[in-house]
């Protein structure tokens, strides 16, 4: 069995994480490191692990965790998870972290959009990007995994094969709605029942920090006007692509790689994903319509934010490292209704 443990496991990415891993058959949740709950029951802080788990949170020691665990995931708050990451790494384990910190190469875009230092930039190098369908080879032998952020995900899978059609210089728009989820477990007015209830908002235009990771991965080779929205919906993202092609082309063709991955379901021209339909799940639905009358090619893709997003991917990438079949654990349709 392979021995996990989990830091920041009482946030939403952390919780999803015991869900996935409490019934994956090769894997054994062995330390829970928590700053709000030190010393708790894991099924006292969290009701729904009764019966899964007999564990307690532990205080952080890095030392401590890299002697009882083969890997360590690390869920929590952007730009908190540098120290964290560092001081595992230090003691020899191998991490996962499903934050931010680690996904940027460039260390001006990482002041410029999260308006902090990079205190770990020696680990940068080694750092892989956890997006599986690209970066499979790599993953297999990391010592510290990046895992995507869930509207990169969602907007990376369905461009990144496109980049050797022909594409125009125009920006390519990036509309994205998501679940309330996806703000994390903090508390905020701005989500409270009242303030988002029946409400949908734009937020952070221009300035969103997944604007860099998103043109990071997508090699610089187009630049996005990038527009979240956040929705009264628990989880869940539906984005919506928009750009103009140079010359026409047929989208399927350069997809049709995607057919041998296990969680990238092309659903090709004129079908459109639901959230619904890969809610609690790993898959990435997505499917387009050439609008004729525009010029404008349109791309919409649906994912769970919390899975697809952020945990199912992780836990795809822990797959990889330990020389399992990358769907263990993982196969899960959609919850609809």
């Amino acid at each position: 069995m392979i021995k996990a443990g989990i830091v920041g496991a009482t946030g939403y990415g952390g919780r999803e994480l015991l869900r996935l891993l409490a019934a994956h058959p090769h894997v054994e949740v062995t330390a829970l490191a928590s700053t709000t709950a030190s010393g708790e029951r894991l099924d006292e802080v969290l009701p729904a692990f009764r019966k899964l788990f007999d564990l307690r949170f532990e205080t952080f020691d890095a030392g401590a965790l890299a002697r009882q665990c083969d890997v360590v995931f690390v869920g929590v708050p952007g730009k908190a998870s540098m120290e964290p990451v560092a001081a595992l790494r230090a003691a020899g384990a191998r991490v996962l972290d499903i934050g931010p910190d680690f996904r940027l190469k460039n260390l001006n875009d990482f002041a410029q959009y999260y308006k902090a230092e990079h205190t770990a930039a020696h680990l940068l190098p080694e750092s892989v990007y956890g997006l599986v369908p690209w970066y499979r080879d790599a993953l297999r032998d990391a010592q510290l995994i990046a895992v995507p952020g869930c509207y990169p995900i969602s907007a990376i899978l369905p461009l990144r094969p496109l980049l050797n059609a022909p594409l125009g210089d125009i920006p390519v728009v990036i509309d994205s709605i998501s679940g309330i989820s996806g703000a994390g477990r903090g508390l905020s007015e701005a989500f409270h029942y009242p303030e988002m209830n029946e409400n949908l908002k734009a937020y952070k235009l221009g300035v969103h920090q997944h604007v860099p990771e998103i043109e990071q991965e997508l090699l610089h080779r187009v630049t996005v006007q990038f527009t979240p929205h956040v929705a009264p919906l628990t989880r869940g993202i539906l984005t919506t692509i928009t750009l103009r092609p140079a010359a026409d082309f047929d989208p399927a063709e350069y997809y049709a790689p995607y057919d041998a991955e296990p969680f990238v379901r092309v659903l090709g021209p004129g079908v459109l994903p639901e959230v619904k339909h890969v809610r609690g799940s790993n898959f990435c639905d997505f499917g387009w319509v050439m609008d004729k009358r525009t010029g404008n090619l349109v791309i919409v893709s649906a994912i769970d934010n919390l899975v697809g997003g952020t945990a199912g991917m992780a836990v795809q990438c822990l797959n990889l490292m330990f020389g399992l079949d990358e769907t263990e654990g993982l196969r899960l349709g959609g919850m609809t209704p």
